[in-house]
């Protein structure tokens, strides 16, 4: 017997939206997604709706709910969205009677646990399995910057921890660095690695390089940057992109002293759509750059998942060690 239930990834940008059906023996299969724009609706429960609608006017009764924000409290409030959802009246708002509703790196983590060795893609350190016990960090830029840890007990089990790591605090390694740090610090007392190692930092990361090479700073949105350096036609969005690798390398180096872990893993979309300029990047190096523990960090396999949905395909696993197990 089958269940199918809806999965929802709740970002700061975007709401995905799937049917994902969960096997007798655990195997999860996403229907193709919806991807809708949360500035394009009022609340959750009108994107739910539009989401119904393009399915027939019907749903399952069932709901994994990835967010991107905290969970636990009576009322949900996004991080980089408007929306708030209240889990007491998913049921008689939306439908569903049974839910699980877990942070959107949590989500990440339970994919990164039942994901295939396939869907992985290598980074640096040992080119090998990642550890099938000890603990794995998570982390991966988009809208902000997510950070969450998996603990496996190597007998198949394992743990998720979400975490709020995007908002521990930057630390600046060259001059480049001091710089963009105090660009930062004229608008934030105290600046967070989000503030730099996720999608809108690469602004002030190119406004910082523009102003060093006393070139006009060009008001360029973050997407306009990442599609110059993408195409090859702006040397300072290329240069600013290869600066953002760095510090990306570095913040995964700090999680994984932080959280004493065995291996990383590196998710996003915007990761997996920079994979290849991160794996020619100085993030490697970086990521090693620990002072008395470079040693430690170089025998830790990094890799990228590249499951085309980890947000879905988590939500729904979680689903499945709630209620189905």
């Amino acid at each position: 017997m089958t269940t199918e239930i809806v999965a929802v990834d709740i970002g700061g940008t975007h709401a995905r939206f799937a049917i994902a059906t969960i096997g007798d023996d655990g195997r999860i299969t996403l229907g193709e997604p919806a991807t809708l724009h949360t500035k394009d609706h009022g609340s959750f429960q009108l994107a739910w709706e539009a989401f119904r609608a393009m399915n027939g006017g019907t749903l399952p009764d069932a709901v994994a709910m990835s967010v991107a924000g905290p969970v636990g409290n009576e009322v949900i409030k996004f991080t980089n969205n408007p929306w708030i959802l209240r889990p007491a009246k998913i049921q008689e708002m939306l439908g569903p009677t049974r839910q699980t509703i877990i942070n959107d790196f949590a989500a990440v983590a339970h994919a990164v646990a039942c994901a295939d060795e396939s869907d992985f893609l290598y980074l640096t350190g040992p080119d090998e399995a990642l550890p099938s016990s000890g603990t794995l960090s998570i982390l991966g830029p988009g809208t902000g910057l997510g950070v969450a840890h998996l603990y496996r007990d190597g007998k198949g089990g394992y743990h998720v921890q979400a975490t709020e790591g995007g908002h521990t605090d930057y630390a600046p390694l060259d001059l480049i660095e001091d710089a963009i740090l105090a660009r930062l610090r004229k608008r934030h007392t105290r600046v967070s690695v989000e503030r730099i190692v996720s999608g809108p930092g690469i602004v002030d990361i190119y406004a910082t390089l523009a102003a060093m090479e006393h070139k006009a700073i060009h008001e360029l949105t973050d997407v306009q940057i990442w599609t110059a350096a993408a195409e090859g036609t702006d040397s300072l969005a290329v240069a600013a992109v290869d600066r953002f690798c760095l510090a990306l390398g570095a913040a995964a180096g700090d999680c994984a002293l932080a959280q004493g872990a065995s291996g990383v893993v590196i998710a996003g979309g915007l990761g997996y759509r920079i994979r290849e300029t991160i794996k020619t990047s100085g993030f490697a190096e970086r990521f090693r750059a620990k002072g008395r523990f470079a040693g430690l960090m170089a025998t830790l396999p990094v890799k990228l998942i590249t499951h085309p949905q980890p947000g879905l395909f988590g939500a729904a696993a979680a689903f499945a060690r709630e209620h189905l197990q």
